[in-house]
């Protein structure tokens, strides 16, 4: 299973969200790169990279740092927040980013979704926020009535490979992940389930793994120290 240890920018510092609320944020770093760096020296070879701007009102303020970023080549990364058009996502692919990430706009305007997969493929991936079962958008502050469960399956219907799917209630809380919902996506055919959200201990590392998932992304437990990025690493096999 891969690991995407997480970086979330918010005027252009490493931040941590509770539950999605832009009021309840932690700061961690100054420099985004200097913590990619660190991730890097750990053995990562993946990252998951947030503009919590973006995804908020759709502005590109953290896009010169994302650009520096998108400057080591030795990491896989992915990018989401606020990307809400093709020439967005072209944007962020010419820097060299590896994946983007639809969020919001998945929802509001699927068919970005549908044009985006039939120009870039499997370098698009959908991020899925759920609150209670049902798809949250705009920073996850608005709950629609879209069942989470079965909007993954129109994804994978529609040719999007790569779902990253984050239960909200479990972010940022460092009390455990949604084991459950994970078991559930896991099982349908086609799609690449990440799980994100919450990912505390080792031991849901393996589960997920059991499970077949596709990858994890690990953010505020590594910050706070209650996981070690080099042991999570090892856990999902990834060393």
């Amino acid at each position: 299973m891969e690991i995407f240890p997480a970086i979330d920018i918010k005027d252009g510092k490493v931040v941590r969200l509770t539950e999605g609320d832009y009021d309840r944020m932690t700061v961690y770093s100054s420099s985004p790169c200097e913590i990619a760096e660190q991730f890097i020296k750990k053995g990562a070879k993946n990252l998951h990279v947030v503009d919590l701007d973006g995804a908020k009102d759709g502005t590109t303020e953290n896009f010169e740092v994302i650009s520096e970023i998108a400057k080591y080549k030795e990491l896989f990364i992915e990018v989401g927040g606020g990307i809400r058009s093709v020439e967005r996502i072209k944007k962020y692919l010419d820097l060299g980013v590896d994946r983007t990430i639809i969020g919001t706009a998945a929802v509001k305007n699927y068919p970005l979704v549908e044009e985006a997969v039939r120009l870039f493929g499997d370098k698009i991936a959908v991020g899925v926020d759920a609150k209670d079962g049902r798809v949250a958008v705009s920073g996850w502050r608005e709950v629609t009535d879209t069942d989470s469960v079965a909007f993954c399956k129109r994804l994978r219907d529609t040719g999007v490979k790569t779902v990253i799917y984050t239960d909200i209630s479990k972010d940022g809380v460092l009390s455990g992940t949604n084991l459950e919902i994970y078991r559930e996506l896991s099982k349908i055919d086609g799609l690449d389930i990440v799980a994100s959200g919450g990912i505390t201990y080792e031991s849901e590392i393996k589960e997920l793994k059991n499970m077949g998932l596709y990858a994890a992304i690990v953010g505020k437990a590594v910050y706070a120290g209650k996981l070690s990025l080099e042991n999570v690493l090892k856990a999902a096999g990834e060393e």
